[in-house]
């Protein structure tokens, strides 16, 4: 899954709902859900994401939306893998990048 999000240190709950294309509340149930995903929070409770945030949405995104996981089944998946599978995935989304920015380059040739 290719995000079109800029390079920034923070972002709000709101873009990442839309570069996900899904609803704010389902951010905030998976904040609440999976305890990987740790947004900092500011004064007034608003959660702010990190690259690092996003990188354990898009794995949750992947195993629940595409891989048909349950919430439970990925909390076990994500568990049993630690380290491993946000380094796994990170190849994988890299590589999907590449792919994106080749195809790019392909259509303006």
């Amino acid at each position: 899954m290719h995000l079109d999000l800029p390079k920034k240190l923070y972002y709000r709950i709101g873009e990442i709902a839309k570069a996900f294309n899904v609803k704010t509340s389902l951010i905030r149930f998976w904040d609440s859900e999976f305890d990987v995903l740790k947004p900092k929070k500011n004064s007034k409770g608003n959660r702010r994401f990190t690259q690092d945030d996003i990188k354990t949405l898009k794995l949750i995104y992947s195993l629940v939306k595409e891989q048909g996981y349950t919430l439970d089944g990925a909390k076990s998946y994500i568990k049993s893998k630690k380290g491993k599978t946000l380094t796994n995935f990170e190849i994988i989304s890299k590589l999907e990048s590449i792919k994106h920015k080749l195809m790019k380059i392909k259509s303006e040739i």
